[in-house]
């Protein structure tokens, strides 16, 4: 007991943590190689046995002090942020990795800062732990958090499979499925015809299994024929000294935020997947996308540093089926994602229940009409079930809002051209949908 304080310290009284400035060498370890939690041993004694640089401060470090993880050359960027987990026991000290930040600090926006100049880092290199002053270690935490701001606990509105059933026009059993797909492989492409609502159910679905209406957690983007690695995972991009400079792209800032919080499911959402050069965009990651090798590292093209797609990240892909302009999707990657296919709802409960909220006997006309429509486009041999007309064109409506004007310009702005694209070569099949369609309104 002879340990025990028999007071209770005050505030004045509890010691301040220290702050330290870490420096790792990519070519022995590396903070991107840790995931968040993990400790890291760090020796007080080189492989010759002669004592670390700057001895003294691996000796002053203790118990949850807050320390600045930076990468040394080539990357020279402050990539984590880190704590003092254990104390030296006289051989090691050990450090616990906090943070791992989706947009790194580079060393010459640092250097370029009055405020850091008498950092003891700056003012002598040598080394591989340094002392920072409490001014120095928030006035760096300041321009983390410009850029790498932390979300407050916003409470979001809760988001069922019920929710998930009443907006998607999906059966259950078709929900189960999908969910089943998606948590098994992980990665997912929605194809189907224009219109069949894949954005919408991508969206919803991430809600679902989130059990919250929780956009924070969710990417969305979309391919294109200029789409790059650069602008998916990093690359050099111009800065504001004429020079270039080496930027973290979306997906890979999306990945630090998900292996920040490997308690929750994060969803990165692609619309239009097929629409970019996949091999191109993907690079290494063709292999690391894959669920088996979740949590793998591998090492990056541009800076040489370890990287790894976090086990709770999940792909949502979308393809549009109609689109005879585009080739098949990449070999490679089609086997790391599996495939479902969303056809219009309109004969599903979900739908007939909104069908039924309209009471309104012209909207039901119309749809049988689409419904018929969409049974010759499937039995066209040129066309197929992957060019049915979608139900979104129809949903969102109120009983306020489904009015003839807005039928009218959904079938004269939506519906017939997309017929004339169809059947551009049959003028009299176009002519009869549209006399029909039009027979509605009569």
């Amino acid at each position: 007991m002879s340990g025990v304080d028999l007071f209770a310290a005050s505030d004045d009284e509890k010691a301040e943590p220290s702050y330290w400035w870490m420096n790792a060498n990519p070519k022995i370890w590396s903070f991107s190689e840790l995931s968040v939690g993990e400790v890291e041993a760090y020796t007080l004694y080189n492989e010759n046995g002669h004592k670390r640089r700057i001895f003294q401060n691996f000796i002053d470090a203790k118990a949850g002090d807050l320390v600045i993880g930076y990468e040394a050359n080539p990357v020279k960027q402050i990539v984590a942020l880190v704590r003092v987990k254990e104390e030296n026991d006289g051989k090691k000290i050990f450090f616990e990795k906090t943070e791992g930040l989706s947009s790194p600090i580079d060393y010459q926006t640092l250097k370029a800062c009055p405020e850091l100049k008498d950092m003891e880092f700056f003012r002598n290199p040598n080394g591989s732990f340094f002392k920072l002053t409490q001014d120095e270690y928030e006035f760096i935490l300041d321009m983390i958090r410009e850029e790498n701001p932390l979300k407050m606990g916003v409470s979001s509105p809760s988001y069922t499979k019920k929710d998930f059933l009443s907006e998607v026009y999906l059966s259950e059993s078709q929900y189960d499925c999908l969910v089943d797909v998606l948590l098994n492989k992980k990665n997912i492409i929605l194809q189907g015809a224009p219109g069949v609502g894949k954005t919408f159910c991508a969206n919803r679905l991430a809600y679902s299994l989130m059990g919250e209406k929780n956009d924070r957690q969710i990417e969305f983007i979309q391919f294109h024929q200029n789409y790059s690695y650069e602008d998916f995972m990093m690359g050099y991009k111009p800065n504001e000294s004429g020079g270039f400079s080496l930027k973290p792209g979306v997906f890979y800032r999306f990945c630090q935020k998900a292996a920040n919080q490997p308690d929750k499911k994060f969803f990165f959402i692609i619309d239009e997947i097929n629409r970019g050069n996949l091999s191109r965009i993907f690079g290494e990651l063709l292999m690391l996308i894959e669920s088996d090798y979740r949590g793998k590292k591998a090492t990056l093209a541009y800076n040489g540093m370890a990287f790894t797609v976090p086990e709770n990240l999940y792909l949502i892909g979308m393809m549009n089926t109609a689109d005879r302009s585009l080739a098949m999707i990449d070999y490679a990657l089609r086997r790391r994602f599996s495939f479902f296919e969303l056809e219009p709802g309109f004969e599903t409960r979900g739908f007939s229940d909104y069908k039924d909220n309209l009471e309104n006997e012209r909207f039901n006309a119309l749809i049988s009409k689409i419904v018929e429509l969409n049974e010759e486009i499937r039995r066209d041999p040129s066309l197929g079930k992957g060019f049915c007309i979608g139900h979104s064109y129809f949903c969102g409506r109120g009983k306020d809002t489904c009015t003839e004007r807005w039928m009218r310009a959904v079938v004269d702005y939506d519906i017939l051209p997309m017929l004339s694209e169809y059947w551009f070569d049959d003028d009299d099949k176009v002519q009869r949908w549209d006399h029909i369609l039009h027979g509605v309104f009569q």
